[in-house]
């Protein structure tokens, strides 16, 4: 066998899940694998809403990258931020060093889209990171909290008023989460109000929630939705968020503006800074929310060295519709390209790559989910049980799935949340 450094060496940036999966079956070829990622640790995002809302811990959902693959000597793993590319002599640059390359991935995922409404960003927090769940729950906590000092009901109303803008999984797993902790786990916790009159409202702009899902599945999701006492706007857009103040602006009808202290975003996402710079240095061609469009085999046309995967791929499949962002289609193409290195070295042909959908899940409350599988639709408590069991299982390390499965089921048990903790920076002296 060749010295490690004369190996082909692979360069891998992002340790998500397009990133990861790809990395776990290229260790097992003759090749240097490098990952580096700002943070060091692998995020299990689908769960990042339990976190939100209380349900978990960030260390339930998430693995460090170098106990991964601590025991594979031709994988190293950087923690630094990636800061500049150079695609012709096939080197990265990163906070402290230049790494040469001779395949470079890139899986660096998304960002919150504000569709030209930046300002909205510290009003409206999103949901793509640890940092992100932790700022989204301390908003939700304090809410709460403050609305037992609040002597004025209509300030209190305005502080047990939660509006969520987007109908998608994440904004629909949100609402669910969020409604079962203010009207169940809550409940009798404070005295100068009741948790059960918190409002939550879900705000989407076309005329279903889940709107990549069948209607009919929608309209069972919207269904439980409204048993958990939601509130849903459909064909809503909004126009403004201000400090504590919202507006709305619906298909039909006159405009609202809402008194509510706490805006989540769950709307949208876009290119990051990296992935514009990715496109401008090779002249890769980007979508409208700046996902660059690569090839049949997931490489870029002027660049066939360099692969992009995830979130931040448009890569089209049969019916010429882009594949979703979600964690499924980031998984399998890791997996494609380390058969395609495997391959390559063994001096054999490589298929394009082809999405098999497995099914879509989306998780409402407590025995309530609907799930479009290749054997049929499923929703309420069998679609729950599927849920779970398929995220536990995906969740990376023994560790992770016995806590996170002994939380949930002490949950489901006990309708408690137990990771509420509010954190303050400086509470000063007593």
């Amino acid at each position: 066998m060749k010295p490690t450094d004369e190996l082909p060496h692979i360069v891998i940036i992002g340790g998500g899940f397009g990133g990861l999966y790809c990395a776990k079956f290229l260790v097992k070829l003759p090749v240097r694998v490098t990952l580096i990622d700002r943070r060091n640790f692998h995020l299990f995002q689908p769960l990042l809403y339990q976190v939100a809302t209380g349900g978990l811990s960030p260390g339930d959902i998430a693995s460090p990258l170098r106990s991964i693959f601590k025991r594979n000597p031709n994988m190293q793993v950087l923690k630094a931020q990636v800061t500049e590319l150079d695609p012709d002599q096939k080197k990265v640059v990163y906070e402290g060093g230049t790494l040469s390359y001779d395949y470079l991935v890139v899986a660096t995922g998304v960002k919150h889209h504000y569709f030209g409404n930046e300002s909205w960003s510290h009003r409206a927090p999103g949901l793509k990171t640890v940092e992100d769940a932790l700022v989204m729950r301390q908003h939700i906590l304090r809410a709460f909290e403050k609305a037992e000092l609040e002597k004025d009901p209509e300030r209190r109303a305005a502080l047990l008023r939660f509006v969520i803008v987007g109908g998608g999984p994440t904004g629909v797993e949100l609402a669910g989460a969020l409604a079962e902790l203010a009207h169940a786990t809550m409940k009798r916790e404070f005295r100068e109000f009741q948790s059960r009159q918190a409002e939550i409202i879900l705000v989407e702009g076309v005329d279903q929630v889940l709107p990549s899902y069948p209607k009919a599945l929608a309209n069972k999701a919207a269904a439980s939705l409204r048993k958990l006492g939601v509130l849903i706007k459909l064909e809503t857009r909004v126009t403004e968020i201000e400090p504590e103040k919202i507006k709305l602006q619906p298909k039909s009808g006159p405009a609202e503006s809402l008194s509510a202290a706490t805006v989540l975003w769950a709307a949208g996402v876009k290119a990051t800074r990296f992935g514009e710079a990715l496109a401008e240095r090779t002249g890769s061609e980007r979508d409208r929310t700046g996902r660059i469009v690569v090839s049949p085999d997931l490489s870029l046309p002027k660049h066939p060295e360099i692969f992009v995967i995830g979130d931040l791929a448009h890569f089209k499949a049969k019916n010429g519709t882009p594949l979703p962002g979600v964690a499924p289609v980031a998984m399998q193409q890791g997996r494609h390209l380390a058969r395609m290195f495997r391959n390559k070295l063994a001096g054999k042909p490589t298929k394009a790559f082809r999405y098999i959908n497995k099914g879509s899940l989306a998780v409402i409350g407590r025995n309530a989910a609907v799930a479009e599988l290749p054997l049929g639709r499923l929703w309420g408590w069998p679609a729950w049980m599927a849920w779970a069991f398929i995220h536990i299982h995906y969740l990376i390390g023994f560790g992770n799935k016995f806590l996170v499965g002994f939380q949930w089921f002490w949950n489901y048990i006990t309708k408690k949340r137990g990771a509420r903790l509010i954190t303050e920076e400086d509470l000063g002296e007593l």
